[in-house]
Formats: structure tokens, C-alpha cells, sequence
């Protein structure tokens, strides 16, 4: 069964009930949820998706998330994806949305960020490889690995939004 999301409008306000499915076939805006997880030391995580998903299967993220559930807000569903891809418990700090309009259809991203453990658990049905690489590593790796659509405009925008604030 295809998971259900709540389609929103260009302010995100929500339009009704759809199926992701329907969603990214008719290009309708959802919500997603993803977060940025770094270590003590600072050091981000980046993982290979497994082989068996069925969207971007093989290709390294910047970050863990998925869809926004119905009913869920952005922080309720980071902390769902977190829990199911890494096994790890906590609630991620919503840093920013924005409307993302590439990749597989247009959605409503909301970015977050968590300090996790160094060692997570990864769902091996969601996570073929995982490693902690400093934000040096990680410009680098954005360069010569295949990453999701979404990661470079989500790092960019992270690193942006920490620039801000401090």
C-alpha cells in the first residue's frame, strides 16, 4: 500500500489527502521531511541508499527523511524517519522550509538538524553504507560521488542557514 501525505499549496497549507504515489506522478506538492545528522565532533553523516528503494536506489544523501505523514508535523516525521532508518530515538530541531521544485516531483522540504551518536543503526533495507565525514570531506564528496537530487541544494542551504546564524 502506498504511503498517504497531505498535499499543500505554495504556502503549505494543506489541500486534502493524496498518495505519495499520485503526488509524484501528478507533480503535486507534499511534504518531506529530512535531517541533517552530525556527530560530537561536528562531523555530518552521509549514507548510500540501498539498492532496493525504489527512488534513488545507490545514491549517497547528506541527509535522513522521508515524507511527512498525515496529521504529522515536519518535526514528528523527522524523528519518525530517524528512528526507522537509524534506530535512533530524539527530536530533530526544524532549522527551515522550503519549496524544492527538482528531482522526482516539487515538494515542501523541511530541514532539520540532530547531534546522534557515532554509532547509529542503520535499516540495512534502507541503508547500504553510512560514514561521518567533516565538511571539507563531504564539498569533496559532493563532487565525485552520486548524490540524491536534493543533497546539494540542501547542504548549500544548511551551511547557508549556519552562516546566519552565527
Amino acid at each position: 500500500m502506498d504511503e498517504l501525505v497531505e498535499r499543500v499549496d505554495g504556502q503549505d497549507r494543506v489541500l486534502g489527502v493524496v498518495s505519495r504515489r499520485e503526488a509524484v506522478r501528478e507533480g503535486w506538492l507534499h511534504r518531506v521531511a529530512v535531517t541533517v545528522c552530525r556527530d560530537a565532533r561536528g562531523r555530518i553523516l552521509v549514507h548510500r541508499r540501498s539498492e532496493q528503494l525504489s527512488r534513488f536506489p545507490g545514491l549517497y544523501e547528506v541527509v535522513v527523511g522521508g515524507a511527512v505523514d498525515v496529521g504529522e508535523s515536519y518535526e514528528q516525521a523527522a524523528a519518525r524517519e530517524l528512528a526507522e532508518e537509524l534506530g535512533i530515538r530524539g527530536l530533530p530541531r526544524l532549522l527551515f522550509t522550503f519549496l524544492y521544485r527538482s528531482g522526482l516531483s516539487p515538494h515542501w522540504l523541511g530541514v532539520h538538524e540532530a547531534v546522534v551518536p557515532d554509532a547509529v543503526v542503520p535499516d540495512p533495507d534502507e541503508v547500504a553504507w553510512h560514514g561521518w565525514l567533516t565538511e571539507p570531506e563531504l564539498h569533496s564528496a559532493l563532487s565525485e560521488w552520486r548524490f540524491t537530487p536534493d543533497s546539494h541544494d540542501v547542504f548549500n542551504r544548511y551551511l547557508a542557514f549556519r552562516t546566519a546564524q552565527s
